[in-house]
């Protein structure tokens, strides 16, 4: 039998491991996994079957949109209609990193990913493990933190396993979380950019607005 939880090391990317993991992502499984912040929970945007998984786990509200996580500019662009200028900006700054912005999504992105508008909240973020397994999968990911409305982020791949049980394909331990915050968030639909969730980077007051 395979095991379930494996250990990791987040700075040295295990080929095998990253393989396994895409190799699961592709497939519609769910991993959770230390994230550059948090626990997550991740499933591709590409398999519907993952994201109603997703919902089901989470206990998720009807109409609020997943966080995503892209390996780089290019995936980025694959779910957006366009990157605002204030979007370009933060980016270019604070990428790779724990800044999640906001954006204008693709239209024919499945419900789940998307809010009213529609609109994407994305990030790419930095950890060489997660980078690498998301270049392996090539394609942008779902990431809800594991946990339940109203609950903390699990602390560790075991208690993922707990809480989830057989919703959980794979656990991967990285040991602690990096972060006691989630990511911060800015809405860049605007002309300037809105910071809706405050986390571990604060960004410069010029970095909001182009004049």
């Amino acid at each position: 039998m395979i095991a379930k939880l494996i250990r990791v090391d987040h700075g040295t990317p295990d080929r095998e491991v990253v393989e396994r993991v895409a190799d699961l992502l592709r497939a519609g499984r769910i991993v959770a996994m230390r994230t550059d912040t948090v626990y997550g929970l991740l499933g591709s945007v590409n398999r519907p079957d993952a994201l109603r998984r997703l919902v089901e786990l989470k206990l998720r509200p009807v109409g609020k949109p997943f966080i995503l996580l892209a390996a780089d500019w290019i995936a980025v662009r694959s779910v957006t209609s366009h990157l605002t200028p204030v979007a370009r900006r933060l980016g270019s700054r604070y990428w790779p990193g724990p800044l999640t912005l906001v954006l204008p999504g693709d239209e024919n992105l499945p419900d789940e990913v998307t809010a009213a508008g529609p609109a994407v909240a994305l990030r790419i973020p930095r950890d060489p493990l997660l980078a690498a397994i998301l270049k392996a999968t090539r394609a942008v990911v779902a990431a809800p933190s594991a946990n339940l409305p109203g609950e903390p982020p699990v602390q560790s791949a075991g208690e993922a396993l707990e809480l989830f049980g057989d919703g959980i394909d794979l656990a991967l331990d990285g040991g602690p979380p990096p972060a006691t915050l989630a990511s911060t968030i800015v809405d860049c639909r605007g002309a300037q950019g809105e910071i809706l969730r405050a986390g571990p980077i604060l960004p410069e007051p010029e970095d909001l607005v182009i004049h």
